[in-house]
């Protein structure tokens, strides 16, 4: 297995003012991540949303994407990642690509299926099978990357249809790098055949956050996912850079005792929310350690941190980025 250098992104849901999302980008840049993020959630405070255990995200992606973008002038700007369900595929292509072209190619495209199920009934959007989802996943990654290439796009699937035209605008450097995330065998395989970057996630059939999406990503379940990617990926399997968000992360000189408390709350005992590829709990040193020794044993390469441990990271990127 190739060792592929560190990346980090930073992933914000909230801004509590224009300016300090812009603030929260070059930040962000300033400290050496290489990618600003946003997720891809909708519903407000609420009954619906609080039956789901989502946090709130108070912006909407596309147009924080766009922000960001020009605010900063290096970062690259994602959405980790997008739910292809929600808009219509060849607008959604669309607007990819004018993101790319207005941020001089920045973009990095994350993609996923879909599954928090409270937030689709919330908004009257049918919440169809897993397989249904990841067929429309499959067909709209094919029309991004043939919006974004050359001559007139042709497809005519069960979910997409686009054909007789040429996508505009056009990146600056052909189709930006494609990030497909889940935690499903069927997905991580997909992502591992298609992708640039996988982002390994919970397995989220149970559509709400809890104990079950976290004990689907313990440290022998995530040695699974990667045999899925590789099984997908094949001979380009050294060429993926594979992504994990550190969803736990906590920069401590109590280690024992923040895991003692933490554990239980997600049904494992500290040992395993210790080693759990989601958390990151310790010293500066010690985390720096704990992501040297996961990359050497899953391939993990590149990891996303929450906006709001910006600061108690920051040390971890400046010293692993690019390493």
């Amino acid at each position: 297995m190739t060792i592929r250098p560190f990346r980090f992104g930073l992933q914000s849901y909230n801004a509590s003012s224009p300016d300090d999302w812009r603030g929260q980008a070059r930040r962000a840049e300033s400290h050496g991540f290489s990618t600003f993020s946003v997720a891809d959630h909708v519903i407000g405070p609420g009954p619906a949303l609080a039956a789901t255990n989502h946090p709130v995200q108070d912006v909407a992606a596309i147009p924080a994407m766009a922000v960001a973008a020009e605010a900063t002038s290096s970062i690259r700007i994602g959405s980790r990642v997008f739910c292809c369900d929600y808009r219509q595929p060849v607008m959604f292509a669309k607007e990819l690509a004018t993101l790319a072209f207005f941020s001089g190619g920045r973009l990095e495209i994350g993609l996923g299926a879909g599954w928090l199920a409270g937030e689709y009934d919330a908004m009257g959007v049918p919440f169809e099978s897993a397989g249904i989802r990841i067929d429309r996943l499959e067909e709209t990654i094919a029309l991004i990357r043939a919006h974004m290439g050359e001559g007139e796009i042709a497809i005519d699937g069960d979910h997409v249809h686009a054909v007789g035209f040429e996508g505009v605008p056009k990146a600056p450097d052909g189709v930006p790098p494609v990030m497909i995330g889940g935690g499903s065998p069927r997905v991580l395989r997909l992502a591992g055949r298609e992708a640039d970057i996988v982002s390994l996630n919970f397995d989220n059939r149970s559509g709400v956050i809890g104990a079950e999406g976290m004990c689907s990503s313990t440290a022998e379940l995530t040695d699974a996912k990667i045999d899925w990617i590789r099984e997908g990926a094949g001979d380009r399997f050294d060429n993926l850079d594979l992504e994990i968000g550190a969803y736990f992360t906590i920069v401590t000189d109590d280690r024992d005792d923040m895991l003692a408390k933490m554990a239980p709350m997600f049904g494992l005992d500290a040992e395993q929310f210790g080693e759990h590829p989601h958390a990151l709990v310790g010293t500066v040193d010690s985390i720096c350690d704990e992501l040297i020794a996961r990359r050497e044993r899953y391939g993990i390469n590149y990891v996303t941190f929450g906006a709001p441990s910006l600061d108690a990271v920051a040390p971890i990127v400046e010293r692993l980025a690019g390493s």
